[in-house]
């Protein structure tokens, strides 16, 4: 068997690497039209940050898992091929700002549609809008040398910073296709090649629909906790409650659980604020404004989560920030990645620059070139922006503190050499709390939960 997976990103790449690790028979192969990032595949730093995804890479790379611009070849070649390119929310045109941009997609069905000469299983594994695999199927009708497609739909469950160990031992694996005996078959080989490691009780199968729609759903659901226990943050801030022991009080609920519970910044990432605006759309196109409306408050809520961080770190600083030094702490949308999609700190860091503040980012794997691009736009400077190399060098001299990212070494700080060497009064704003750093040098850091 040859699988070809045409998307050499976050999914892609980490998921075709367990696959070949778990299934040494199989010929895996990660295709992407850019070549400066299949070159990083190809060595010894990857474009990826994940626990654990060196390691796996490294077993393999050159035995029965490869990285290639070739993707003409690898579809002629491949039995399976699975579909892991972007589809981020449209900017234009009808659905701007919530539906899915589905030209990606569009253009590797008509790809394949031109090249493939024996029969293929393609696998839908970007997060795409319910019914997109009827659009797929339309486009490889458009083929010519009598080949049969079935089109199945197995999204990704993946939360970053935990990608290889989910792979590893997945909550569940889902996989739809049609009711049919084309379809049933090509369900059986997809969840033959899962079955090498993951044990049959965990692998779902659904019709196509459910399947497609299950994965914005998932996401929506997540989405929607982290909005409600930030919603409650700020009640607890009026009141004198602790927003900590408030989730961990209704934690202990078995209906409730304690997962997604912790207060925040705010959620980042790819998914789940696409994959909301995404479910929005859709519930729009289907006359259903209620329950548009209902989900579209969960990343209103998330918004303004964000703008309310900063304005309690410029009310902290007596309404001024203006020439005064602020570290962040965290740029990353969540620790044991390097993704910054939708960061909660590019929000800050640019609010903090327009009252003047001079901002000083460091965070441990997320180069200065990104954070740069992110805060202030491709090739533009501003001498208010800041990266350092360091935690240390990032608060020397600042007037304000924020963690913005719960990177473990943030939890081993030394809060007295933070103290001593920033300016005072000094305060540390944690994601919820504005915490006294005089006291915290004294005590020491508390490793509570930080961030995000």
């Amino acid at each position: 068997m040859k699988i070809c997976c045409i998307g050499a990103g976050y999914v892609g790449g980490p998921t075709m690497a367990v696959i070949a690790l778990k299934a040494p028979d199989i010929e895996v192969t990660v295709v992407d039209m850019n070549a400066n990032r299949i070159a990083e595949w190809n060595s010894d730093t990857l474009p990826i940050y994940e626990p654990g995804l060196d390691e796996v890479v490294k077993k393999v790379r050159g035995k029965n898992l490869f990285f290639s611009t070739d993707v003409k070849t690898c579809i002629k070649k491949a039995d399976i091929i699975f579909v892991a390119v972007n589809t981020p929310t449209k900017t234009y045109g009808v659905g701007a700002g919530r539906a899915a941009d589905l030209r990606y997609i569009e253009s590797v069905a008509r790809t394949i549609a031109e090249v493939a000469d024996t029969d293929k299983i393609i696998v839908e594994k970007s997060t795409i809008p319910v019914k997109t695999a009827e659009t797929i199927k339309d486009l490889l009708a458009a083929n010519t040398k009598g080949c049969t497609f079935q089109v199945l739909s197995n999204p990704e469950f993946l939360a970053e910073g935990t990608a290889v160990a989910d792979l590893f031992e997945p909550d569940r694996v889902l996989i739809g296709g049609e009711r049919t005996p084309g379809g049933e078959a090509a369900i059986k080989t997809l969840a033959s090649v899962y079955a090498r490691w993951v044990p049959d009780d965990r692998i779902i199968r659904t019709n196509l629909w459910s399947s497609e729609l299950s994965k914005l759903v998932a996401n929506a659901f997540l989405a929607q906790r982290i909005s409600s226990i930030n919603s409650i943050s700020a009640l607890c801030e009026a009141t004198g409650a602790d927003v900590d022991e408030v989730a961990r009080a209704i934690g202990r609920d078995s209906r409730i659980g304690a997962k997604f519970l912790k207060a925040s910044v705010g959620f980042g990432g790819s998914c789940f604020q696409k994959d909301i605006l995404n479910l929005v759309y859709l519930c729009e196109h289907f006359n259903l404004p209620e329950v548009a409306t209902y989900w579209e408050s969960v990343v209103k809520m998330n918004d303004w989560q964000k703008r309310r961080f900063g304005q309690r770190i410029i009310k902290a600083l007596y309404n001024s920030a203006a020439g005064k030094q602020i570290a962040v702490l965290g740029f990353a949308f969540k620790k044991d990645t390097n993704d910054t999609r939708e960061s909660p700190a590019i929000a800050l860091c640019k609010d903090l620059i327009a009252e003047r503040a001079k901002v000083i980012v460091y965070d441990p794997k997320v180069p200065a070139s990104v954070i740069r691009t992110e805060v202030l736009g491709a090739d533009v400077e501003n001498p208010l922006l800041v990266i350092a190399t360091t935690a240390y060098e990032a608060t020397k001299g600042s007037s304000a503190l924020a963690i913005v990212t719960e990177w473990d070494e943030f939890k081993s700080l030394d809060f007295k050499r933070i103290y001593i060497d920033m300016e005072k009064p000094a305060s540390l704003f944690d994601g919820r709390n504005i915490l006294d750093l005089k006291s915290l040098a004294q005590i020491g850091f508390r490793t509570h939960a930080i961030g995000k």
